[in-house]
């Protein structure tokens, strides 16, 4: 049995994480592998994770881990004898993957993985939209690091990442002190028509709808999830403004992100 956890706003990690998922299966068949969503899954009372295999995917953010990605690992109880964990990054995830070595340690698994996967810049808030031709050549990236991210699980491979990174500790702790007013300075344009799809594709359930207008709380992740998939560019937020382009991952639906 295998189960990845992923965490995903925009796709990128999703995306890895359906393709882990699919070559696992073509090359272990008839092995069981179940996909899991980080952010439902941290909302349960305890977190029991037993499998065979364990594969975490999720998103740098601000080069750390995004805060309910850390809060799932440091809650959950493993009986697993192998984990692997695979953070997708724009610009680079430096530090991330030596946090979740230090987390995974603890957990007395046997043995651990830990790699990176390029994929398109997706923070519109400080870099703006990527270019075309920039998204196209970064999901080419992906498609070749994902492909030999599962093989790397497949034949339970093993490494070490180090854990000692400073720049990594100071931004991506800045970052969270920066996630406790950021979700009050979201703006909503007036053609708003209150349609609901920011609240169904937030991953950690951190906007919910009154009188028919979306309501962002202090839950929320700042994946920008809600900005990119808005179908009228209704929300606003730092370098993205009212109308401009989003961004989702070209080969993931929208409803594959709705939950």
């Amino acid at each position: 049995m295998t189960k990845i956890f992923y965490f995903s706003g925009t796709g990128n990690s999703l995306w890895s994480a359906k393709t882990i998922a699919r070559i696992i299966k073509e090359r272990t068949s008839p092995e069981e592998c179940e996909l899991l969503s980080i952010g439902v899954e941290a909302q349960k009372d305890e977190i029991m994770i037993e499998a065979d295999t364990v594969v975490f995917v999720f998103p740098s953010y601000a080069y750390g881990l995004p805060s309910v990605v850390r809060r799932f690992l440091k809650r959950a109880v493993f009986k697993a004898q192998y984990a692997a964990s695979f953070v997708t990054y724009g610009s680079s995830p430096l530090g991330t993957l030596g946090e979740v070595r230090r987390i995974l340690k603890k957990k007395k698994i046997v043995k651990l993985y830990f790699g990176a996967i390029p994929s398109a810049e997706n923070y519109l808030a400080l870099f703006g939209p990527p270019k075309t031709e920039t998204v196209k050549r970064r999901v080419l990236m992906q498609e070749k690091a994902t492909e030999e991210a599962a093989l790397c699980v497949v034949e339970k491979r093993e490494n070490k990442v180090n854990t000692f990174c400073p720049f990594s500790f100071l931004v991506s702790r800045l970052f969270l002190l920066g996630l406790k007013i950021f979700y009050k300075h979201y703006r909503l344009g007036e053609n708003c028509d209150g349609c609901g799809v920011c609240e169904k594709i937030c991953p950690v359930s951190a906007i919910v709808m009154k009188d028919g207008r979306p309501v962002f709380r202090e839950k929320c992740e700042h994946c920008q999830g809600c900005v990119d998939m808005c179908p009228l560019r209704a929300i606003q937020f730092g370098r993205v403004k009212f109308s401009s382009a989003g961004y989702r991952h070209p080969q993931i639906g929208l409803g594959e992100l709705m939950r």
